[in-house]
């Protein structure tokens, strides 16, 4: 797992509403919340979900961005985010190559499913805080926004 003080790895991925997100466009604009999730559809992973979107006016207070990340297939990614009632963040699939960014950011395990991982990245570029989740701990939204604060 990449560690504080890195580079964040750029990537562009599919995202949930038919278009691309690219990290690189966030820089020297936004914070960003990279979130690393197993599963769509599945109890914990909408919960955490469902807290960004919910807690977004803090977010945005911060100037954060969330990117909620897995390897499921865009289409499903889609499906998911209207089950949730719609997703304002982006949801993106690191469906193919499988698990690319996933695995360059050390977070693939070796069943094909992404860690619960978050990272969060400055606006310069760079991993300012990392932290690892078991499957199916839920992150705390409060330890997050904390870390975000100390940037601004």
């Amino acid at each position: 797992m990449l560690s504080p003080g890195s580079a964040a790895p750029d990537f562009e991925l599919r995202n949930h509403t038919g278009g691309t997100t690219k990290l690189s466009d966030f820089r020297g604009k936004k914070n960003v919340v990279i979130a690393f999730h197993p599963l769509a559809f599945t109890p914990v992973c909408a919960a955490q979900v469902q807290t960004y979107e919910r807690e977004r006016p803090r977010l945005d207070a911060v100037d954060a961005h969330v990117l909620i990340v897995s390897n499921d297939a865009s289409p499903s990614k889609k499906a998911w985010a209207d089950s949730l009632g719609g997703v304002t963040y982006d949801l993106l699939s690191d469906y193919y190559p499988h698990g690319a960014v996933a695995q360059a950011y050390g977070v693939l395990r070796d069943d094909g499913l992404s860690e619960r991982a978050i990272f969060v990245v400055d606006k310069s570029g760079k991993i300012v805080w990392t932290k690892l989740h078991t499957i199916p701990e839920h992150p705390d939204f409060e330890e997050l926004l904390g870390e975000l604060q100390q940037l601004n």
